[in-house]
């Protein structure tokens, strides 16, 4: 088995045991370890050129040179642990490569490191769940060209595939990759937000079961919400319990969950300066989500405000609820483009953002129609410095203004929450808003704390003691 293996998979969890067996049907040899020996063996037998190994030495070794390893491990001091037990036994110009969640600060350390070791690190971003893991993921490699030269083959055979080709590419030097896939994971924290609001609304203002639920996404999913998490919002609807013949979602508990992404993609965008008001939602609802014990309790206390059942046509408020939901998707797009651009000039990455929308056109959980015209914007105008400011999405945001308007009004009237669609629409109304009232912010902040301030009318840096003036 010596040097016959073309690439290795070290933790073969369910992510990495799809990852190996899909590059395996594309032509590929893979050597497979992980520190519990015992899980690699599923992946052996018949014809499969999957080689199980059961220590870091003999995996290492039955790789061909110049050696090329993917670490499915989690996040954080794993990887170093991992990378520990193979390093005695790499050589020059070896490639690792980290396809989990890592935080891009980690994977610009341990690329640095490694490149004075004289190895190679890339950090690469995988979307697609398990399922994505097998049959096509969308990938986002970043670290050095000539390395990313090296697994351009492989990373090109397993992505998912669309008409606009394989769904990765180079995404750029040390951390971009794992950046540009934190970013991913916090527009779809937006994304599965904002959908959930809209349910809540057809559920509560026009009473609609999941039946009906079901139809409805299942003909937004024809249009221009087209996309992979519209497509199973309906598919969840239709499925029963097999005990209580109960639309099943009825019957979940209403708290989520978050691993970090969504928490790093906050963080940075604070750290960098950019807004982010619909993603930043997104992550507090499910902290409001876990508070389920006082939830109830303030449920008994707090009465909802007291208004008629809707008595409205129905079908307006589903289309306006359509239009709300497009809308507030495109805020949320468009601050996790800004974020990464502004990741990419910090950091000098030169990040081609048409090249991030085609890469997720498949493959990846956020895919959606909604890419073609981001990446097609970003084509039009590579400096384009915020997607509202397209001149396909500006026009479509306008005439969609009214409805998007209506049902976050009638949302609001029945005491219904929706904190992703209202940041969005308060982005959008800051965003296109000439003079914003923080000139009395910056008045106070020069009050009580002498900040200074800047004028309207004339340049310079101006303090007022506003005592005297008074």
């Amino acid at each position: 088995m010596l040097n016959e293996a073309d690439i290795g998979m070290a933790g073969v969890g369910v992510m990495g045991s799809n990852l190996a067996l899909n590059m395996e049907r594309h032509g590929f040899a893979v050597a497979v370890w992980d520190r519990h020996v015992e899980k690699a063996m599923p992946l052996v037998g018949g014809d499969r050129r999957i080689f199980a190994t059961k220590t870091p030495a003999e995996f290492v070794r039955s790789i061909k040179r110049p050696r090329k390893i993917m670490l499915m491990v989690k996040a954080g001091e794993p990887v170093d642990w991992t990378i520990e037990q193979f390093k005695p036994f790499l050589e020059a110009g070896d490639i690792l490569i980290d396809g989990g969640n890592s935080e891009f600060t980690d994977t610009m350390r341990r690329e640095a490191a490694l490149r004075t070791a004289g190895l190679r690190f890339i950090g690469s971003g995988v979307s697609g769940g398990e399922e994505g893991a097998l049959n096509g993921a969308s990938l986002m490699p970043g670290g050095a060209l000539e390395a990313y030269k090296e697994i351009e083959n492989i990373w090109t055979a397993i992505a998912a595939k669309t008409e606009d080709g394989a769904c990765t590419t180079y995404v750029g030097p040390d951390g971009a990759g794992h950046f540009v896939k934190m970013v991913h994971n916090g527009i779809e924290y937006g994304d599965m937000q904002l959908i959930a609001e809209a349910y809540d609304i057809l559920r509560r203002v026009l009473g609609m079961k999941a039946a009906e639920l079901a139809d409805t996404f299942a003909r937004w999913n024809e249009g221009i919400l087209n996309s992979y998490l519209i497509q199973i919002t309906a598919d969840v609807f239709r499925v029963q319990d097999t005990e209580t013949r109960q639309p099943l979602v009825d019957l979940i508990l209403d708290k989520a969950g978050q691993k970090g992404t969504g928490k790093w993609t906050a963080q940075v965008a604070l750290d960098l300066g950019i807004a982010i008001p619909t993603i930043n939602a997104a992550i507090e609802a499910r902290f409001l989500s876990a508070l389920k014990d006082e939830r109830v309790a303030a449920s008994r206390q707090i009465k909802a405000p007291q208004v008629n059942a809707w008595s409205g046509d129905g079908q307006y408020l589903v289309g306006a609820v359509h239009d709300a939901l497009y809308a507030s998707k495109i805020c949320s797009y468009a601050q996790g483009f800004s974020l990464i651009r502004a990741g990419s000039d910090n950091y000098g990455w030169e990040i081609d953002l048409s090249e991030m929308a085609r890469i997720w056109k498949g493959g990846c959980i956020i895919r959606a129609k909604l890419l073609d015209n981001i990446k097609t914007a970003y084509k039009r105008e590579p400096q384009l410095v915020n997607l509202l400011l397209d001149e396909d999405f500006r026009a479509w945001m306008a005439g969609a203004q009214k409805q998007w308007r209506t049902s976050l009004s009638i949302a609001q009237q029945h005491g219904v929450p929706v904190p992703a669609m209202s940041a969005s629409l308060a982005y959008f109304d800051s965003y296109r808003t000439a003079n914003l009232p923080q000139n009395l912010t910056q008045a106070q902040r020069d009050y009580f704390g002498a900040h200074t301030y800047e004028r309207a009318d004339k340049q310079g840096v101006f303090h007022t003691d506003w005592n005297e003036e008074n």
